[in-house]
């Protein structure tokens, strides 16, 4: 997910984009032209920098234009002014020539390729919830139950896309405060012009780059939807429908949005005008999460723990034999979460290039490694290597990368990906035993404990020396991690406390559990009058 930009600076600047570089110091100012001797006036260059062949021509102008112009004895304002022009026009003929991307400033245009594979990712990252985490956590709940998990991803996906679209947006990515946006952009207003047929853009990563701002709406609200889902996980097969809907919508508006808010905004994405806006708290604090591990998966995975232990064990744990139903359903479920997640980690560059293809390889090599470490922990341990084991270590190991995805490089997702897959296999038996909590489907101990891991792994591996992007802006090691680890803590408290809060209150209104013989018989017939096999 996006965290810094970059935006036009008028007085002739020369801007030149690094490979690399942490958010808001990947654009290097390299001079402005110093014009001596008469007045004049600079447009905007904007410049990017592709071939190695315009590096000594950049030199050469940057040289000319802070050299003094000297008067010869005699010489007058005019041909001084002729002098500078002579010096000035190899160089400029040459960049002319050689750098077809140079333009005069003016309005920003969308790129189209951008644009295509962003509205890619963004169908990617629906793929992840409708039908991949629905059939991920259906198959690892009884027959009984099936269909009551898919009804709640469902209908639960679609809730929190139509409120994203009422008011979340606004308040998660509009100018407000260090903790929550305003309302400029309430069901909408002012992405389009019906009078004009204009569309509203907003800044990406690089200057001068722009997407259109629906674009950026769709693809976010698929984050907001899938987060609010995932904690499903830990409340299956005894949590009232009614009740976690509501819940649903409480979380979302008091929790989601506001750590988006915080972890995402800054001001190179305002659209709403006016005053310069202030960014994000944990933004202003440096902290790196590239598409999600805190606002995502440490947030979402905190709740359900909250959910799960407020909303009791179920009937008959550790009594009656409660496997999964179908672990081909739900490996099935695991590789479309996996392929999705190329759009999830990848389309958070919000454009198709470099840091995009980086994202996609970390997380196509971080997984991979997850799942060998989780099986191979679980056979060294258990003595068999299992199908459940394998799906889980995938889930594990993308969302250890998520955070990182585009903040650290090969030898970082080489490290989080084997590193994970042990630490998440102890997540959900060691300290699964120790916080005694029923914890269906291990939303905490994948999720919270992985994005936890991812986070601070981040912190480490974006360093430079370690292969990771940091550039010149990157503090230091124990710098970095401090930041992460202060992030890491702020939402685990805002998303404990908030959800607390829904989850008593829903409890104390139209209630939270189902009644224990509709638990028994099972909340496919009813809740839903239906079955999932009618066989």
């Amino acid at each position: 997910m996006p965290r810094f930009g970059a935006k036009r600076r008028a007085g002739g600047t020369i801007a030149v984009r690094p490979p690399h570089g942490r958010g808001r110091n990947r654009w290097k100012h390299c001079g402005k032209p110093r014009w001596h001797g008469f007045c004049t006036s600079a447009r905007d260059i904007s410049l990017r920098v592709s071939r190695p062949l315009v590096q000594p021509l950049l030199r050469r102008w940057r040289l000319t234009m802070r050299e003094p112009l000297r008067t010869a004895p005699g010489e007058h304002m005019r041909s001084a002014a002729k002098t500078l022009k002579r010096r000035l026009a190899m160089p400029a003929m040459a960049l002319a020539i050689l750098v077809p991307s140079m333009a005069w400033a003016g309005p920003a245009v969308p790129d189209k390729g951008d644009t295509a594979w962003m509205l890619t990712s963004t169908a990617l990252v629906l793929l992840m919830s409708v039908p991949a985490l629905g059939l991920f956590y259906g198959g690892l709940v009884r027959t009984k139950n099936m269909l009551s998990v898919l009804m709640q991803v469902f209908v639960g996906f679609s809730l929190i896309s139509v409120l994203w679209c009422v008011y979340g947006y606004s308040l998660a990515f509009t100018a407000g405060n260090a903790f929550i946006g305003g309302f400029s952009r309430l069901f909408l207003a002012g992405t389009f012009d019906p009078a004009t047929g204009a569309f509203s853009t907003i800044g990406t990563f690089d200057k001068g780059v722009v997407l259109n701002e629906l674009v950026y709406v769709a693809f976010q609200a698929t984050f907001a939807a899938i987060t609010c889902c995932l904690i499903l996980g830990a409340l299956v097969e005894r949590v009232k429908f009614s009740g976690i809907l509501l819940f649903m919508v409480f979380w979302f508006t008091f929790c989601y949005c506001p750590v988006a808010h915080m972890v995402w905004y800054w001001p190179g994405l305002d659209t709403a005008g006016g005053a310069k806006p202030v960014g994000g708290l944990l933004w202003q604090w440096g902290a790196l999460d590239f598409a999600g591990g805190t606002v995502v998966h440490i947030n979402s995975g905190v709740a359900g723990l909250v959910g799960a232990r407020i909303l009791g064990k179920r009937i008959g744990l550790g009594k009656e034999p409660m496997p999964p139903h179908s672990i081909t359903m739900t490996m099935i479920g695991a590789s479309l979460l996996w392929f999705g997640w190329f759009g999830f980690n990848a389309g958070s560059a919000l454009e198709a290039n470099g840091s995009a293809a980086l994202a996609f390889m970390n997380t196509y090599l971080a997984t991979a490694c997850a799942v060998l470490t989780w099986m191979s922990t679980e056979w060294l341990i258990k003595g068999k290597p299992s199908m459940l084991g394998a799906a889980s270590g995938a889930v594990a190991g993308l969302v250890a990368i998520t955070p990182a995805a585009g903040n650290v490089g090969i030898p970082g997702a080489f490290v989080i990906g084997l590193a994970v897959g042990p630490v998440c296999f102890w997540g959900v038996t060691g300290l699964k035993k120790l916080i005694r909590t029923d914890d269906a489907l291990d939303v905490f101990g994948v999720h919270a404990l992985g994005g936890v891991f991812g986070a601070l792994a981040t912190g480490i591996f974006n360093d430079p020396a370690l292969g990771g992007p940091g550039g010149a802006a990157y503090p230091g090691v124990w710098a970095q991690l401090f930041i992460q680890a202060k992030a890491v803590a702020v939402v685990i408290a805002w998303t404990a406390v908030v959800a607390a809060i829904g989850f008593y209150l829903v409890k104390w209104t139209i209630g939270l559990r189902v009644s224990e013989e509709d638990e028994r018989e099972g909340l496919d017939i009813t809740v839903h009058g239906e079955r999932a096999y009618d066989m």
